[in-house]
């Protein structure tokens, strides 16, 4: 059990940070504590409250309860629709990442319109990630800890599989049956 002193210490830092924290920049504030038994600790104590404690990406921060969201929205939200250009970068750049515009484009199979990922980037889901150590030495694109949070996911790893894009009916049925003819294919060749 984490004494009290750690699990208040813990908690101020958490909610003075202007910005969510990883445990290390915790323990910088508050020395070599057990940070990681406070979180753990903390997020038990904050369930069903009216705020919560969540970890996004290696970082930790409050959010208000997802069912309570609503009372603090106080001017309508203007819904941003991502063209089908910029779902389908988005969706190559996580799945993906670290990816050069020509890579996302030989993906695609199509130019990808320099607009679009700057909206990406505007929208903060998006970043540059250094440049690849190769001739012209291309920038490369990476998704942020906005886009994880975005989207309630802990980590990239929590992106949906093909199996269960195929379950929820998100697939295109030409893909399937571009799928379908190469698994026969490769039936037959055995």
């Amino acid at each position: 059990m984490t004494d009290p002193q750690t699990l208040r210490a813990v908690e101020a830092v958490l909610f003075a940070a202007a910005e969510p924290l990883t445990p290390d920049s915790i323990r910088a504030h508050v020395g070599e504590l057990d940070v990681r038994g406070a979180l753990a600790a903390l997020v038990g104590h904050y369930e069903g409250r009216g705020i919560r404690l969540v970890e996004r990406g290696g970082r930790w921060h409050f959010e208000t309860a997802p069912d309570l969201a609503h009372l603090l929205r106080r001017d309508r939200e203007e819904v941003r629709r991502l063209s089908r250009a910029g779902i389908e970068t988005l969706a190559i750049i996580a799945y993906h990442e670290p990816v050069t515009r020509a890579e996302i484009e030989a993906i695609r199979g199509v130019q990808t319109a320099k607009g679009t990922l700057d909206v990406l980037m505007e929208a903060g889901w998006v970043r540059p990630a250094g440049r690849r150590e190769v001739p012209g030495r291309p920038l490369m694109f990476a998704t942020t800890p906005e886009f994880l949070s975005h989207f309630a996911l802990k980590s990239r790893r929590d992106l949906p599989g093909i199996e269960d894009l195929r379950a929820a009916g998100l697939l295109d049925p030409v893909d399937l049956a571009f799928e379908q003819l190469a698994v026969e294919k490769t039936d037959e060749d055995d």
